[in-house]
């Protein structure tokens, strides 16, 4: 008997084909069905994602030359992992690379085995589920035809690491479907569902995994039939190429210039040039894969690939937290609960205002939406949000996070009561963006239960979060708040109790220079255009518009009396500025003016100097060799990760140290010194210069 409920369950298991047996290789198994179809299951040996190494790539070579031989009816290919199909080649081989030939002698034996499975004289079929991302679409892009399980992704993610598709990806793409859909895959590296992937013509089916045996018998024996487009081949013409690649450069010019990433710009030249003839572009595209892996751009960007591996592993463990209390509901509070839900706790949401708590309810449905595609999922997140006007969740949290104005009386006189009814195992966390742990704890009874965890704005894109400890803390507890926020999928920096922490004290000064500039008569876009050329995401007058103007004089003063003149004060006027209600966007005026949430700026008419730029960006490198010589934080590698990760510090830059190490940390306590000179003792090197390698 059909039943629906039996096969949803269907759909839970992989169609692997017929039980392999333990055979000769180590990251493959083979069989073969009734058919005679040979279903060849990838499941690398020792990890929990399928990728693409030397040691892999020979296996997979050795299999195809012995299936050439033996001729089964067809191939399937799939992933025996839950995860997905193939995450890509293995980055680690790629690391530190300097020398373009051993990386062309490298990319040989992948160019030669996705030709000889793309050559074979068999129907060759790709069943993709999960993730499909780089290499490991290339390998499909390598396959006869390509069968996608309902909800698989399918993106090219080089571009994010300084590269473009080095295993004739580039190609393939190219001249199986539109080709602009897919140079705007790799100039982006945005993914695209299957049912998305199925109308471009990337694959030629969607199903379910209880319909996989029937949808392979279609594609090895001919009754799937993959649909032609003379659009792709139009598209890919000569005059109509030129036109198309000049607009592409024109787009890309908005997003990303071509000194800071060079790498969607020798994509386009690459299919410019050789696109009319696929042959051509299979082999062009070596020598600029290449030249493009040893660019200091693409090893900083694999640098911060892995950055965020190996803080991610800083979480330490699952998290046990089943339920958390926000108390708060302003632009922080209300987003962090609202991503909190987002993951999968139930989320209490506090505040004295029921103006507030609705205002957080509907942004977080409006968040939802965008993140999350299925309607029942959003309502089940939003059934995990729950507005708590008596603050009765406090009672029953097993993490309570105060998210309410920078003002330590409010905080503490809030703790006084959490105290009285709070779990004894409960964790009790501050989001304080300034004010050391040390002061916020005098008001309690039982000061190991609170610490630190500070999320950045906007809490949805931002990944890092500050887990700040003081000498008081219970271990166990600090060990839990690491493992809840890997639980929400961010990026833990265990950081010790400080004026400003890490990335506050390191941004504060480049926000109150240009503050500085501004005085001096420099124009606002000149100054923001200083840190854009650098790589910044965007310039320090436009970021405090974003953070908020009354923000940014809050922190400002907390710090400067607390780090005396390291930190400018804040200028008369912005103090005015507060005063009138000019914050910024959320108020629609600051420095710029804003519209629908967008800033309206226009573009610099003086080009900065040199010196601009070192005044705004200097400063950061400085308080991050402080931050590590009175141990903060006690990592180099991490406190580069903070920086890109909490403030998107130019990526390609590789963080703030990275950026000194690279430029030369003499030459940088030198620019400082002589900054110093020029404009005060604020830009005085720290001490560390002397110790930092």
């Amino acid at each position: 008997m059909d039943s629906k409920i039996l096969n949803a369950m269907k759909d839970h298991v992989l169609e692997l084909g017929p039980a392999p047996s333990s055979g000769p290789y180590r990251h493959f198994k083979l069989t073969r069905d009734e058919d005679g179809i040979a279903w060849l299951l990838f499941d690398r040996e020792g990890a929990s994602a399928n990728t693409l190494s030397t040691e892999v790539l020979e296996e997979f070579s050795q299999i195809l030359v012995a299936l050439e031989n033996e001729r089964p009816t067809g191939l399937v290919i799939r992933s025996a992992k839950r995860s997905g199909f193939i995450a890509g080649a293995d980055i680690n081989e790629f690391r530190g690379l300097s020398d373009t030939s051993l990386v062309e002698q490298q990319l040989g034996p992948g160019h030669e085995i996705l030709n000889r499975l793309e050559n074979m004289k068999l129907p060759t079929v790709a069943v993709i589920h999960g993730f499909c991302l780089g290499g490991g679409l290339e390998v499909v892009l390598a396959c006869n035809m390509r069968i996608a399980i309902d909800g698989a992704r399918f993106g090219f993610p080089e571009v994010l690491l300084g590269l473009h598709p080095g295993f004739g990806g580039t190609a393939r793409s190219t001249h199986l479907f539109n080709p602009v859909e897919a140079m705007t895959m790799m100039l982006t590296g945005k993914t695209v569902e299957a049912r998305k992937a199925k109308s471009l013509g990337l694959v030629d089916a969607v199903t379910q995994e209880r319909h996989v045996r029937g949808a392979v018998k279609d594609a090895i024996f001919g009754r799937l039939k993959r649909k032609r487009s003379m659009l792709t081949t139009a598209m890919n013409i000569g005059p109509v190429r030129g036109l198309l690649a000049s607009r592409m450069r024109s787009e890309t010019r908005k997003k990303a210039p071509q000194e800071n990433y060079p790498a969607p710009y020798a994509l386009i030249d690459l299919w410019e040039k050789h696109g009319g003839n696929r042959s051509d572009m299979l082999s062009a595209e070596k020598p600029s894969f290449a030249k493009l892996m040893v660019t200091p751009t693409a090893q900083n960007l694999i640098r911060v690939f892995f950055l965020r591996d190996e803080m991610k592993k800083l979480a330490g463990g699952r998290s046990q937290i089943k339920h958390v209390h926000v108390i708060g509901a302003g632009a922080m509070g209300g987003d962090i609960a609202s991503w909190c839900a987002h993951q999968g706790l139930r989320v209490t949401l506090a505040d004295m205002q029921p103006a507030a708590i609705a205002g957080a309810m509907k942004r977080a449905s409006e968040l939802f939406s965008k993140i999350t595609r299925s309607r029942i999922g959003q309502r089940d997140e939003l059934d995990r949000l729950i507005p708590d006007m008596t603050g009765e969740g406090a009672k029953h949290a097993d993490l309570i996070i105060e998210a309410v104005p920078e003002k330590l009386q409010l905080k503490q006189s809030i703790y006084a009561g959490l105290e009285k009814v709070m779990k004894p195992d409960a964790i009790l966390a501050t989001n304080t963006s300034s004010i050391p742990l040390e002061e916020l704890r005098t008001s309690l009874q039982r000061p190991e239960r609170l610490l630190g965890i500070h999320f950045f704005n906007p809490v949805s894109r931002l990944q890092l979060v500050e887990v700040i400890s003081h000498d008081q803390v219970d271990r166990e507890a600090l060990a839990n708040a690491m493992k809840f926020v890997g639980g929400i999928d961010r990026l833990p920096l265990p950081v010790k109790s400080s004026p400003g922490f890490l990335v506050n004290r390191a941004l504060m000064p480049y926000l109150m220079e240009a503050l500085l500039m501004l005085d001096e008569k420099i124009d606002k876009l000149t100054i923001d255009e200083a840190a854009e050329k650098f790589g910044m995401p965007m310039g320090p007058i436009e970021l405090a518009d974003q953070v908020g103007l009354d923000i940014c004089l809050a922190v400002g003063d907390e710090l400067r009396s607390k780090l005396g003149d390291s930190i400018p004060s804040a200028p008369d006027w912005l103090r005015e500025k507060v005063a009138k209600g000019e914050l910024g966007r959320k108020t629609g005026r600051g420095f710029y003016e804003w519209k629908d949430g967008r800033v309206q700026k226009g573009h610099a008419h003086v080009h900065p100097t040199p010196d601009m730029t070192d005044r705004l960006v200097l400063p950061m490198s400085n308080v991050c060799v402080a931050c590590l010589r009175e141990g903060i934080v006690d990592n180099p590698d991490t406190v580069d990760g903070a920086m890109i990760f909490g403030t998107g510090y130019a990526p390609f830059r590789g963080g703030p140290l990275n950026y000194a190490r690279e430029r030369g940390p003499e030459n940088v306590a030198n620019a400082l010194a002589a900054l110093a000179a020029k404009y005060g003792e604020r830009f005085k090197p720290d001490a560390g210069w002397a110790t930092f390698r």
